[in-house]
């Protein structure tokens, strides 16, 4: 292996240590707290080494933003991969959004820290994109199904807006059970709402 060769290998483990030490620190920590110094002292490199490879902790956390969107897409997709019925498929991808949020929460808050994506977002982060992308072609096909002239892009623009809205509330305030375990009670909810989408995707 040659000398350029070797600084490159260094060059890329020390990113890679840099963003482990980042990540588990956002465990310990939440995302709030992360600083370029509390990273640099855990890999006991000095600051500017760090600043070598990040320009700043926005740059690290949009690393993990777009691996977030990137996790969140492979869900959605193996999801509605799993059913061949659009309706189905719509429903499995409403499951597999829920489940997404609740199990990698670190990754849910930094994605959607300052509400929904915008449109400049949107065109800025292929990861996103190609989550959009699955979602829209699985509405479009529940509508073609049902002979609605109801809009696609205006369908999954509410249905990402409520679908978040209700995992947003469930993460800060969970609902009174009534007799019922929470994810009993959270699925009642789901199950609430995406039967009702569906309907007035169809009508």
């Amino acid at each position: 292996m040659g000398i350029a060769e070797r600084k490159e290998r260094q060059k890329k483990e020390v990113r890679e240590s840099i963003l482990q030490s980042a990540w588990q620190l956002v465990n310990e920590e939440g995302w709030q707290n992360l600083s370029i110094r509390k990273i640099a002292d855990a890999i006991e490199y000095s600051v500017p080494v760090v600043y070598d490879h990040f320009e700043n902790k926005e740059a690290i956390l949009t690393v993990f933003n777009r691996r977030g969107f990137e996790l969140l897409g492979d869900t959605i997709k193996a999801a509605k991969e799993k059913h061949t019925e659009p309706k189905q498929q719509l429903e499995a991808i409403a499951y597999a959004y829920w489940d997404f949020a609740f199990d990698h929460k670190e990754y849910y808050q930094l994605m959607f820290g300052l509400g929904m994506p915008g449109c400049e977002e949107l065109a800025n982060v292929p990861e996103l994109v190609s989550f959009i992308s699955v979602l829209r072609s699985t509405i479009a096909d529940v509508i073609k199904q049902g002979h609605s002239n109801a809009d696609a892009e205006l369908k999954v623009r509410s249905f990402w807006s409520m679908i978040h809205g209700l995992v947003s509330i469930n993460l800060l305030a969970p609902p009174h059970t009534h007799g019922v375990t929470k994810d009993q009670m959270n699925r009642m909810i789901l199950k609430d709402f995406i039967t009702g989408f569906i309907r007035g995707l169809t009508e």
